[in-house]
């Protein structure tokens, strides 16, 4: 992902089926400020764009838990994962086990140091819950979560 794609993530995240579990970037300020230093590099979080069939179709990003340890704590060795979908018509299909399965394998666990995959989707984003389990992801436990209660979901090696 460049800076040149952050007005598309404005507009992909002020969709309402974005928007609905990801609802902290409605502004493009917001969206530079939220973003901006991962993709200049200044934070330690990946972003990239899900392209289908050259297209650009949502937002996937990555990054390790020891960069971040008042998330989940300080695992050595383990990476989150967060995304979606864009096109709501693409939602529903595969598509997003298919990317994570894709990304666990050719990004994340390129890092022969990473040995664990984990995402937090909220409880009640069952569709991402049901992505997550399709791609090889269990669950672990439930967390409090910034605006509601999450899932853990973990993908070994």
């Amino acid at each position: 992902m460049t800076r040149a794609d952050l007005p598309l993530m404005h507009e992909w995240m002020n969709r309402e089926h974005v928007r609905r579990w990801w609802s902290d970037a409605a502004t493009p300020e917001a969206v530079e400020a939220r973003y901006g230093d991962a993709i200049d590099g200044a934070e330690p979080t990946r972003m990239f764009v899900i392209e289908v069939d050259g297209v650009a179709a949502g937002s996937i990003q990555t990054y390790l838990l020891s960069d971040y340890p008042k998330w989940i704590g300080d695992e050595p060795g383990v990476a989150g994962v967060d995304l979606f979908i864009a096109d709501e018509s693409l939602t529903g299909r595969g598509l997003g086990p298919r990317v994570l399965a894709e990304f666990a394998k050719t990004i994340v666990f390129a890092d022969e140091a990473v040995t664990a995959l984990v995402a937090a989707p909220e409880v009640a984003n069952l569709a991402s819950v049901r992505a997550f389990e399709k791609a090889g992801f269990r669950r672990e436990r439930e967390l409090p979560g910034e605006r509601a209660r999450e899932l853990l979901l973990r993908l070994e090696r």
